[in-house]
């Protein structure tokens, strides 16, 4: 089994990634977020799992072994995928899926794309005993673009609460987006998602 790849990137897609190790062209399928952190040209380091069908072999590529630790497990819950489980990984952190899992929080699986109520409940069910959070003290900060997105929309009047689930949302939605941490785009599809716009929002706390 290959688990790990080390090599020249030689061509990034919205999905996925050619890393050429020695003159093989290796495809890997990522997330959005370890996508973005290559670059064409660079060499790259990623470690990977093999999925190995009748009539195929896939690669899956993670910027760290927690994420592949995670992305396996997930395999283990009946009606989930690669597809899914990558998708599960696009949207939340390492630490974020097995708080989750851990406090019974189906809610978060079902904000990703292809996983429904029932699904939800099925992923945090057998995954609890799977899946321990490491502490607070190895939870990832939140990304950069988070902060100066939560700080634009409470300084338009939004209460902290509000614009954090919104925000968490627009990312849920909008996974490539997000990994480029493209500030006034998220916040504009965020404002989108809560059917208003800056004016209206200040305005909104004007009033109040």
């Amino acid at each position: 089994m290959i688990s790990s790849l080390r090599g020249v990137v030689s061509h990034v897609g919205l999905s996925s990634a050619v890393i050429d190790v020695h003159g093989l062209g290796m495809l890997v399928q990522a997330t959005p977020q370890t996508l973005a952190a290559l670059r064409t040209g660079s060499e790259a380091f990623i470690h990977t799992a093999m999925i190995v069908r009748e009539d195929s072999m896939t690669l899956y590529g993670f910027t760290d072994a927690d994420q592949r630790e995670v992305f396996e497990i997930l395999l283990g819950v009946s009606g989930v995928g690669p597809r899914i489980a990558l998708a599960v990984l696009a949207v939340h952190t390492p630490e974020a899926i097995r708080v989750a899992a851990s406090t019974g929080d189906d809610k978060a699986f079902s904000k990703v794309s292809g996983i429904g109520p029932k699904g939800a409940r099925r992923i945090v069910l057998e995954l609890a005993d799977k899946l321990v959070p490491h502490g607070t003290a190895d939870t990832p900060a939140a990304p950069r673009w988070q902060e100066q997105v939560l700080a634009a929309m409470t300084g338009l009047g939004w209460s902290e609460k509000d614009a954090t689930a919104a925000i968490e949302d627009t990312a849920a939605e909008h996974p490539d987006v997000a990994a480029a941490g493209n500030v006034g785009e998220i916040l504009k599809l965020t404002l989108r998602r809560l059917g208003t716009d800056g004016a209206r929002a200040s305005s909104r706390r004007k009033a109040g």
